[in-house]
């Protein structure tokens, strides 16, 4: 029995090990410059991961688009590609808070921890607002995150965190995103494939 455990224990040590090492060569293979921190979002496992200095030190449930991935205005899909933080919204917003246009007015959202989907796609808590950094991709004319309004951000939807969601945005719990919050500054990098 002793023996089936060990063997269970190193096989889940050798899976972590493994995908964290994938997770850090796809950054690498994709950003040429050097990054001391950065956001790795994960359209296939719906997941971000917070890496320092080549490792990851946290990873979240998330939510991207449940129309896909892409640039083009209008599409509430979510953009691929390099992005930076360019800014943040929602200091000393109460949990589960409602913002419209980054602004709290007092209204909290209803938290759903099933399947329920919002009558409104509420952002909730805090806001990272992203700026696209490749041109032709997701920055320009018709296709630029920024002025597309893409954030990552808390969401009333919280039980439908893991599977795309969104309307473009990318979503966490909002324990998850007021926590992150106080450790991102603005300019951290956040790459979105």
């Amino acid at each position: 029995m002793l023996r089936v455990f060990n063997f269970i224990l190193i096989l889940i040590f050798y899976n972590t090990t493994y995908c964290q090492e994938d997770i850090i060569r796809k950054v690498t293979n994709y950003i040429s410059t050097d990054y001391s921190e950065l956001l790795f979002v994960s359209i296939d496992n719906q997941k971000m991961y917070h890496i320092k200095e080549g490792a990851i030190v946290k990873k979240y449930i998330i939510s991207s688009s449940e129309y896909g991935t892409g640039s083009v205005d209008g599409s509430n899909k979510t953009p691929l590609g390099l992005h930076k933080v360019k800014e943040k919204h929602g200091d000393n917003i109460p949990i589960n808070g409602k913002m419209t246009g980054r602004v709290f007015y007092g209204d909290m959202a209803t938290i759903y921890t099933d399947k329920t989907k919002s009558i409104t796609d509420n952002v909730t808590s805090r806001i990272f607002w992203l700026e696209g950094l490749e041109q032709g991709k997701n920055k320009g004319e018709g296709i630029d995150s920024y002025k597309r309004y893409i954030y990552i951000h808390g969401t009333s939807e919280e039980g439908r965190l893991g599977t795309p969601a969104s309307h473009g945005c990318i979503r966490m719990r909002n324990k998850d995103v007021i926590d992150l919050y106080k450790i991102i500054e603005v300019d951290t990098l956040v790459l979105i494939l």
